[in-house]
């Protein structure tokens, strides 16, 4: 049994790779730096997890509407950007680490599914480095972006403001999400298609973190 599932596990992963090998969005190229008009967003991991990291304030999109600061425990901060990655509600709200996800609470997720959830992360500054690359995209293809978030979120109650869950920190919160998290369409994947339906170049089927990473240059 265990060899079987040993064996699921490798051929999973091995598809990972092959599928976030293959491009979408072929022929696209950053703009270039003359470009003054282009958006830098950056593309953000732990390593597991993967989030889009977008300016809090353009002409396209003030993000403070959709997400207020009242949200925030620590609302007071010169925030400038905002952190914006899809997972399982389950896990973003009731797992504090990857150590206290339970191999069947996996297994379930992964064949079962589970609901969608946004998580809102408000950052001052973000310092490039490894983990948080900056990729630059021009107005169109960042409100496309833009769009593509707004999308992941039900309709705002008329006369209410939207319903959110406490984070992590002072910092950030949750929000509820359309869609549903499964082994094929995990967090990764969420990521990958935001940027894909953008036009920005990216792998086909990204369930691994490296997936994402890979297509977004380091430095």
């Amino acid at each position: 049994m265990l060899g079987w599932f040993a064996l699921a596990i490798g051929l999973f992963a091995l598809a990972g790779w092959i599928g976030s090998s293959i491009p979408r969005n072929r022929g696209w190229h950053e703009p270039s730096a003359q470009d003054t008009s282009a958006v830098t967003i950056f593309v953000e991991t732990n390593g597991v997890h993967t989030a889009l990291v977008l300016p809090k304030y353009t002409p396209q999109k003030d993000w403070s509407e959709t997400f207020p600061l009242s949200d925030l425990d620590n609302p007071a901060r010169p925030y400038t950007h905002v952190s914006v990655s899809w997972g399982e509600r389950e896990v973003f709200l009731n797992t504090p680490t990857w150590a206290d996800l339970s191999p069947l609470a996996l297994l379930h997720i992964a064949g079962v599914g589970g609901t969608g959830l946004l998580h809102v992360a408000h950052y001052v500054r973000p310092a490039p480095g490894d983990d948080i690359r900056p990729l630059r995209v021009s107005t169109r293809q960042y409100a496309a972006i833009v769009r593509r978030i707004e999308q992941a979120l039900p309709p705002e109650p008329v006369g209410e403001a939207r319903r959110h869950y406490s984070g992590y920190g002072d910092y950030d919160a949750f929000y509820d999400a359309r869609g549903s998290y499964t082994a094929a369409n995990t967090c990764n994947q969420w990521t990958s298609n935001t940027l894909a339906a953008a036009g920005v170049k990216t792998g086909v089927w990204t369930p691994f973190a490296g997936g994402v990473m890979k297509w977004v240059p380091a430095g």
